[in-house]
């Protein structure tokens, strides 16, 4: 597996992270635990060493999945985690984003001890929190930095403003925001801030959620434990409208011998060197799949091709319902 240096932090990862999150929760029912955990260790087996998790996955499950699977490889794996929700008071997609200096120091200890770990290598601010000042946040992280507890901070969702303040008083080493061919509004003021500021981009999402992979059906049916059952971009009229972004991709596949998914992931490693994606999955093949997009190269005439079929596309649907508005970011 290729590596990739996140910004100008020197954290070397994998070019193709793993997000944990659908082993736990959110994408329908969870995974057998046991064969999770052989999941994640056969992706460091094939050259994965970044694995993304939080506390809210579950909550808590799939921090204490992701932990006990790393145990035996702590030291050559980087575990992303993230804080930034009040968890106990709040429930589902509608939780309150909460980052106050206390919430953090009593939540980082519990995720060092589910994670089975000493140190957190990449620690996220899940959602900017309109109630804590972003210099409070962000000097907690860097007195746990300091602690030897935290090695970088992250941001999640995060806006132009909200980067730059946190990054003067502690430099951020990642965002990790939606990216992907079906949602490319970072292009417009984060990526060229992150690039100023020497910031790495850890695309989560980057297939669509699954869409971008060709495999969801415009009448897809999601049950009640998987949230894109209750995202209006996956309603069917929207899913039907947006199929456009699925037979360009698919017409770029079928002339390379390769797959959408494997199209989608090298397209976003073509924009930037210090991209590094995180796409999730519970299948071992689909690990594989997405591994074998570090090896491709798009040409001028595929990334032509691309442009030029999605120019002036616009997603149809919202990220996320108004009700969940808070997860979209600020």
């Amino acid at each position: 597996m290729k590596k990739r240096t996140l910004g100008r932090s020197g954290l070397e990862v994998s070019a193709i992270g793993l997000g944990c999150m659908g082993m736990s929760a959110n994408v329908g029912p969870a995974m057998d635990r046991g064969e999770a955990i052989k999941l994640i260790r056969a992706a460091f087996d094939r050259g994965v060493t970044f694995f993304d998790t939080a506390e809210v996955y579950g909550p808590y499950a799939n921090e204490d999945l992701v932990g006990e699977a790393l145990a035996p490889i702590r030291d050559h794996v980087v575990i992303a985690t993230k804080f930034g929700f009040d968890i106990e008071s709040s429930e589902g997609f509608a939780r309150k984003p909460s980052s106050r200096p206390d919430l953090i120091r009593k939540v980082v200890e519990a995720s060092l001890k589910r994670l089975r770990t000493d140190r957190i290598d990449l620690y996220y601010q899940h959602r900017v929190d309109p109630d804590t000042p972003m210099e409070e946040v962000a000097g907690t992280i860097k007195d746990l930095i300091a602690a030897g507890k935290v090695k970088h901070f992250g941001m999640s969702e995060a806006g132009v403003q909200s980067i730059r303040r946190a990054h003067a008083v502690q430099p951020v080493t990642a965002l990790q925001s939606e990216y992907s061919l079906w949602h490319r509004e970072p292009e417009k003021e984060i990526i060229p801030v992150l690039e100023e500021l020497g910031i790495g981009f850890v695309p989560f999402a980057p297939l669509g959620k699954g869409f971008l992979t060709g495999t969801i059906r415009v009448d897809q049916k999601f049950g009640a434990d998987d949230f894109r059952s209750k995202q209006p971009r996956f309603a069917e009229e929207n899913l039907r409208a947006n199929q456009v972004f699925v037979d360009v991709v698919k017409a770029v596949a079928a002339r390379k011998g390769a797959t959408p998914a494997q199209v989608s992931l090298a397209w976003l490693l073509q924009q930037k060197p210090w991209i590094v994606p995180i796409p999730g999955t519970t299948k071992l093949h689909r690990v594989e799949e997405n591994i074998g997009a570090t090896e491709m190269a798009l040409d001028s005439a595929d990334l032509s091709e691309i442009e030029t079929g999605l120019d002036n596309v616009k997603p149809q649907g919202e990220r996320y319902p108004a009700e969940n508005r808070a997860m979209a970011g600020r």
